[in-house]
């Protein structure tokens, strides 16, 4: 073959390469996951549809045939299950642990499926899976029916957002294809899910183990005349309504690489944006107007949700990280207060009261579950009385947050409606959550300007303020040591106040028990006045257990730089218990007395703290000898510092 040919036949490949590409860009992408009890054959279907849809190459059939030979559960059979079983415990087990993705197409649609586990200990999983998808596979095994993992998955789907569900009742070979177990499982599942809120429910007899109904009709189900799976998925019309809502623009990036160029990067979370269109910053309400729109190979008259662009505005307007560009005419919402559905992903249970890291498309702020208004029983969908939420719960929650955030509701836009919430000392995700609507006292509460200041009350008293926050176990001589140092900062004509645990219990804290949430909010509530102390100029001494360090943490982050001095007053447990000033550790340990710190709730011992005081062998005078050295070292540095001699 001559040179010329050869060259004739490699753009003629190059061309039809681009044409497939052309193609496959054309197609619209549905998102939907699989989800279910147990062994009800999610793995096993999204493998079949691999299959059959031809996005297996030779050789990983020829491993999937090995993988079948050992680790398989259908006999000679292949078992699709494994091609999306990759971890090699699930395929040690059999069971599904993680969210696994796969991406497939036919010559209608493109499709990204997510896998989700069936185990009610993985239902956080799920939760993942299900919050970028538009469809739900319900699969359900026709030997067992509608089980409580199935209304679990349902409801949770429902909660996310989807409207859109397939009943997949699996394995009806294993009944004969009887049409009699199939209506009974489809009306029971239709009788729970009345409340739900889903736009449709398609059911479907299939066996994904054999291909019955999932790209094929079956000759053994005569009496069922519906759509097979990939006909239905193919066909069925969601929401594609991403780019008729509200346009938001969660601006990611402020791009200023010279002086002659400033633009605004980000993904369109919805609704269009075309050149000269008004556009309003969320917070501050300050508008202006698009002059261009730069992406990726030049300039657009027009993008859409979904794209990565660069907007360019025609005035100076102030737009940052974590803000947002709008419509003019449909504003989000803008406040520190909400209310939220929280599905709770976390070993160590939500406790309101507790800080935590909120975090949304762009923005983050510190946030406080103010009140955990009931938990949602997730296999009748009854509202129940509850205190904390616990890992794979689901709450509604009311939420502060420490500065504004802009937001629309989930039920308008998926996108600028959901958070996560982080835990701010392992930074883990630790739950997800679902807007409902603002809370109105946020819009009617704004912070009230004082024309006398903390420097002014402070210098008044010719002192500089401070929090000595002392924690320990009971027993361990912090209100002794506490008492002493405020006698001796008094005597030196100091102006103090201390905040006592079993003082603050009698009064303020009167309603709280020991429970761990009632110990974060006991905490929440000292920090609070403490730090209204500090603002009048106070050396305020807290003396309190406060056996969590995420609460503690919490307190210092109320205070001013350099405010907040913990003193950890470190005394054995052994010792402490042979103390028992109170008596109260020989309760404990005779289960008297529950929630006790040290016995059957833990203490968080602080890593850090500003001053450590070993108190083994040494007396409470000497104890308080170094809390007042450590003070005048602190305030002899300061003048140095405000004097302009640097520290």
């Amino acid at each position: 073959m001559s040179m010329r040919h050869l060259l004739a036949k490699s753009l003629a490949a190059t061309d039809s390469i681009r044409e497939y590409m052309a193609a496959q860009e054309k197609k619209s992408l549905l998102r939907f996951l699989t989800c279910g009890s147990v062994d009800d054959g999610k793995s096993t279907l999204i493998g079949r549809l691999l299959s059959d849809t031809k996005q297996i190459f030779e050789d990983q059939l020829a491993a999937l045939e090995r993988d079948s030979r050992k680790h398989g559960t259908t006999g000679d059979d292949i078992d699709f299950a494994l091609l999306v079983d990759g971890l090699e415990a699930e395929r040690e087990q059999g069971i599904t642990i993680d969210v696994a993705y796969r991406f497939f197409a036919t010559p209608k649609r493109k499709f990204i499926v997510a896998d989700t586990p069936g185990h009610e200990q993985y239902t956080r999983n799920m939760a993942t899976g299900a919050s970028t998808a538009d469809l739900a596979i319900v699969l359900i095994d026709a030997r067992q029916g509608v089980l409580r993992q199935t209304r679990r998955h349902s409801i949770i789907a429902s909660l996310l957002g989807i409207r859109h569900i397939v009943l997949a009742v699996n394995k009806i070979d294993l009944v004969g294809f009887d049409h009699g177990v199939f209506d009974r499982i489809v009306e029971d599942y239709r009788q729970f899910s009345q409340e739900l809120g889903f736009q449709t429910i398609v059911p479907i007899p299939m066996s994904a183990r054999y291909g019955d109904n999932v790209t094929g009709r079956s000759d053994k189900t005569k009496w069922y005349s519906g759509p097979t799976l990939i006909e239905h998925l193919e066909n069925v019309s969601v929401d594609e309504a991403a780019a008729e809502l509200p346009f938001r623009f969660p601006v990611q990036y402020v791009n200023r690489p010279n002086l002659d160029f400033r633009g605004f990067a980000g993904t369109i979370a919805s609704g269009t944006v075309a050149q000269g269109d008004e556009v309003v910053v969320a917070k501050s309400g300050k508008s202006s107007r698009v002059r261009r729109i730069v992406a990726h190979g030049g300039d657009l008259s027009q993008a859409v949700a979904g794209q990565a662009i660069t907007l360019v505005l025609d005035d100076e307007v102030e737009v940052s990280r974590g803000n947002m560009l709008v419509s003019p005419a449909a504003r989000p919402q803008v406040a520190d207060q909400f209310a939220a559905n929280i599905v709770w992903f976390d070993e160590h249970a939500l406790l309101p009261g507790r800080s935590y890291i909120l975090r949304t498309e762009t923005d983050q702020t510190s946030a406080t579950v103010t009140d955990l208004k009931y938990r949602v029983n997730v296999n009748d969908f009854a509202h129940e009385a509850a205190k904390s939420l616990e890992m794979n719960e689901v709450g509604i929650c009311n939420i502060s947050t420490r500065s504004p955030i802009a937001f629309d509701t989930f039920a308008e836009n998926r996108t600028t409606g959901a958070f996560i919430l982080i835990d701010r000392i392992t930074n883990a995700t630790v739950g997800a959550g679902m807007i409902l609507h603002s809370l109105r006292r946020a819009e009617n509460i704004h912070w009230q300007s004082l024309d006398v200041g903390k420097h002014g009350r402070s210098d008044l008293k010719n002192q500089r303020p401070a929090v000595f926050w002392f924690t320990g176990l009971s027993g361990s001589g912090k209100s002794t040591i506490a008492n002493l140092f405020e006698k001796k900062l008094f005597a030196s004509g100091r102006h103090t106040y201390i905040l006592d645990g079993d003082n603050v219990r009698h009064g303020l804290n009167r309603d709280l028990g020991f429970t761990d949430a009632d110990r974060v909010e006991n905490i929440r509530r000292v920090a609070e006045v403490a730090r209204l102390m500090a603002d009048a100029g106070l050396i305020v001494i807290v003396s309190f257990i406060s056996p969590f360090s995420a609460e503690r943490r919490m307190a210092r982050e109320l205070m001013a730089d350099g405010e907040f001095i913990e003193v950890f007053v470190d005394t054995p447990f052994e010792e402490c218990a042979r103390r028992d000033p109170k008596g109260l550790y020989a309760r404990a340990l005779n289960g008297e007395i529950k929630n006790f710190t040290g016995v059957d709730s833990p203490y968080e011992a602080p890593e850090k703290p500003e001053i450590h005081l070993k108190t083994l062998g040494k007396s409470a005078e000497e104890m308080v000898e170094a809390l007042e050295l450590w003070l005048n070292e602190r305030d002899i540095a300061e003048d140095q510092y405000d004097n302009g001699g640097g520290i």
